[in-house]
């Protein structure tokens, strides 16, 4: 079955300005983040890169879009199933703010139990993530082969969902999952098991050296902005 490269939208405005996107309109990539894509292609240069399938929001696009530039010949799809979290009346909002509310508290320690007021819940992300991404298994391997590399760029949340998924975590852990903005996770599926091979890699290691802050023990709902 084919291997999976998943990639993180890079760095956006609504990083950069703390806030919670979720299907927010318009929120594009910043300048860090459009130097990030620019950088895609390079990174997956060695990569016989099949397909790529990519959210509907604009920071997704914005971030495939060197790289098909630089390989004109990729097909591009639009996947519903792989964009943000709905967050529903949390979109907008603050992260600072939003960390006073009770269900934070829950979104961290026991997210297989939250829905968004006004959204969905984590558990329906999660299965209609991983749906997507069966589904585009079987696609490319019935088009390109059972050794075809493919990529999809997603969100934060999504993509440590798929890789629970594909570890048999529990979605209650995948707040210990890390992915930056445009971090690259790969995933190769076989007919037995699930492979995780790339974690979260940038090929930068700034984000790893200590902080004047600490760092706080929650995870970023969203994904978080990345080294600064």
């Amino acid at each position: 079955m084919p291997t999976l490269i998943l990639v993180r939208h890079g760095r956006s405005t609504a990083n950069t300005a703390g806030l919670l996107a979720g299907w927010t309109p318009g929120v594009a990539l910043d300048e860090r983040g459009a130097q990030q894509a620019a950088a895609l292609p390079g990174r997956l240069a060695a990569l016989p890169i099949s397909e790529v399938v990519t959210s509907p929001l604009q920071r997704c696009q914005e971030t495939v879009r060197p790289l098909l530039d630089a390989q004109p010949e990729l097909r591009v799809h639009t996947e519903e199933r792989i964009g943000e979290a709905h967050y529903g009346d949390w979109t907008g909002r603050k992260l600072a703010e939003l960390m006073d509310e009770p269900l934070m508290q829950v979104v961290q320690t026991h997210p297989s139990s939250v829905a968004f007021p006004g959204g969905e819940s984590m558990r329906a992300m999660q299965t209609r993530a991983a749906e997507a991404v069966r589904e585009w298994n079987e696609r490319v391997e019935r088009d390109h082969g059972g050794d075809a590399v493919y990529l999809m760029c997603s969100h934060g949340d999504i993509i440590k969902s798929l890789v629970a998924d594909a570890l048999g975590l529990h979605l209650d852990l995948f707040q210990r999952i890390s992915v930056e903005p445009c971090s690259i996770t790969a995933i190769r599926y076989t007919r037995m098991r699930p492979f995780l091979v790339r974690l979260g890699d940038t090929g930068d290691f700034a984000s790893l050296a200590p902080r004047e802050e600490p760092p706080s023990g929650d995870a970023p709902v969203g994904g978080g902005a990345g080294a600064p």
